[in-house]
């Protein structure tokens, strides 16, 4: 029986535990930060904060203490924001065994370093010596309400290391959950990061009215220049097809259940970002913090991102999406590539 910690209780990281737990065949320790969130699975195998209506396996333990979740086990998936990963790796680096696999499930870029959630895992648990740990990145389209139910869903383990990449297809997979393998780890990170930023320009497009000729085009340019940025990183533009890119983005940009596309939705409709941010009740849209990183990174690699550019002018400068929306349709003329 493998022995998986599930780190983050949100509505992903549950959604994970509950499919590592319905096979009956591992040991699965849910780590909550929230108290009233390990009350709530506890006593009603229900997480009613962020995932309700979504029964939690007998085999799942919730627990509040970071030493009891990681005691002994062989795979730890990390699925907290990505701007709590490096505080909580600095608590956890020594309680991981040195052979254990880590497996990041958040989908983000780090705002001050601008790493990939991989990379920051790495360079903390790289200390005093100790060999770089076997970490992979569990990207693709997978809402968490519909993981949970059980719905099919098709996702993206991307490693280096080809034990973990075996291991977690392995220990991951069943009928309703298939695991794909990938070695291109910055191009699938990428891929789950910056559709969140396309997803809140979707939603703005809905906020504003607009019709699916609108979506379309932006999901298609955006899809272009999340491209240029992941080849400029290392990344593979096939990757940005696949299921961490392209699929990932046509979800997040179209789905009802997409946190990034709800905040865009209001903004659209004329929201400010802190009111709509205070009413989503601690879940997080990891594209209004990865905005910042994303302009950052393709500045230092000299890539040209207009859609990002944009999205973090209305998100971080209270720039009006329609002013957004006309100087991205009177830019200066192009050829239609990823490379323009």
């Amino acid at each position: 029986m493998s022995k998986i910690a599930v780190v983050g209780a949100g509505a992903w990281g549950t959604g994970l535990a509950i499919v590592l737990g319905r096979r009956g065949t591992h040991e699965v320790r849910l780590w909550a930060y929230e108290t009233e969130v390990c009350d709530s699975i506890t006593q009603k195998r229900v997480n009613e904060q962020f995932l309700p209506g979504r029964n939690v396996p007998e085999a799942v333990t919730v627990t509040n203490d970071l030493a009891l979740a990681l005691a002994d086990a062989q795979i730890v998936v990390n699925a907290v924001p990505s701007q709590h990963c490096r505080r909580l790796f600095e608590r956890m680096r020594p309680l991981i065994p040195p052979q254990t696999l880590i497996v990041s499930a958040t989908k983000g870029l780090e705002e001050g370093s601008l790493l990939r959630m991989t990379e920051v895992i790495t360079q903390v648990l790289h200390h005093d010596g100790r060999a770089d740990p076997a970490v992979g990145a569990l990207s693709g389209p997978s809402f968490a309400q519909e993981v949970a139910r059980g719905d099919p869903t098709a996702i993206t383990i991307a490693s280096e290391d080809a034990v973990l990449l075996a291991t977690v297809q392995r220990e991951f997979s069943d009928p309703s959950f298939r695991v794909y393998t990938n070695s291109d780890v910055a191009g699938v990170e990428l891929g789950g990061a910056l559709k969140n930023i396309v997803a809140i320009a979707a939603g703005i497009c809905d906020g504003l009215s607009l019709g699916h000729n609108s979506v379309a085009a932006l999901i298609t340019r955006g899809l272009a220049e999340m491209t240029r940025l992941a080849i400029a990183c290392g990344g593979r533009a096939e990757t940005m097809a696949g299921l961490a890119g392209l699929g990932d983005l046509v979800l997040t940009c179209t789905g009802g259940l997409s946190r990034n596309r709800s905040v865009g939705v209001e903004l659209g409709r004329g929201r400010k970002l802190p009111e709509i941010l205070a009413g989503m009740h601690g879940m997080v849209a990891e594209g209004v913090f990865t905005t910042t990183a994303a302009v950052g990174l393709a500045h230092s690699r000299g890539v040209e991102m207009p859609i990002t550019e944009q999205m973090h002018a209305i998100l971080h400068r209270g720039k009006s999406p329609r002013e957004a929306l006309h100087e991205l349709m009177t830019r200066s003329g192009k050829s239609e590539g990823f490379g323009s």
